[in-house]
């Protein structure tokens, strides 16, 4: 579940959230906008890009790759486990 991080500017450049409010995507206590940033990452061609790099950077705020802080909590944990167990 690695990215490379040097080439961020790719993966952005194709995100389908470009140009989109960013209320949608920085209010994960909003239900209204949780939905509405939902829909936009569902019709995304990098949203597992966008997620990864939100885990492996430990963002703690918005929404990435269609995901709310604590669901991304979740999964990096998970990660981190199996890093640990690869390792």
């Amino acid at each position: 579940m690695q990215i490379d991080l040097s080439d961020l500017e790719g993966w952005r450049e194709a995100a389908a959230c470009l140009g989109s409010d960013v209320n949608f995507f920085a209010s994960p206590e909003d239900a209204m906008a949780i939905a509405n940033a939902r829909m936009i990452c569902g019709g995304c061609p990098v949203a597992d890009e966008c997620l990864t790099y939100a885990i492996e950077t430990n963002q703690h705020e918005g929404i990435w790759g269609g995901h709310t802080p604590r669901e991304r909590v979740k999964l990096r944990r998970r990660w981190l486990v199996e890093i640990r167990k690869a390792g």
